[in-house]
């Protein structure tokens, strides 16, 4: 017997496919305001977003959030649990395009052991007991 789509349980694993845990800033816009919000960005995926940041938003609030090497992207406030909030988009998008360049590889250094630094005794006059 085959499992049906719909349930709950294949929702989450589709909401986890794809998801990429992160760290990077971006500016979110509330719809009706042209105020810039910085907001962390913890996970993102084709779909959607979670942020983090001081702000007090609703469900199905309309936003638009800057990505980098992406643009401004459309979507609407999904889910809120202060100060962590989700973001479902309008359109998908290509996440590996806002992931920070890797840094580039360096080319193998050739290491010189180093001997453990002595320091030198004290002369003996110069000793004093505590």
């Amino acid at each position: 017997m085959m499992a049906s789509t719909d349930s709950p349980h294949s929702d989450a694993l589709q909401r986890d496919h794809g998801r990429d845990s992160l760290f990077l800033l971006a500016n979110l816009r509330v719809e009706g305001s042209d105020a810039l919000h910085q907001v962390k960005i913890r996970n993102l995926s084709r779909g959607g977003l979670m942020a983090e940041a001081p702000l007090r938003v609703i469900c199905g609030l309309p936003v638009q959030v800057e990505l980098r090497q992406i643009g401004w992207v459309n979507g609407v406030v999904a889910w809120v649990q202060d100060p962590r909030f989700g973001i479902a988009f309008d359109c998908e998008i290509n996440p590996l395009l806002a992931r920070p360049a890797p840094l580039p590889a360096e080319p193998h250094a050739s290491f010189t052991r180093l001997r453990p630094m002595q320091a030198p005794l004290p002369a003996a006059g110069m000793l004093r007991k505590v």
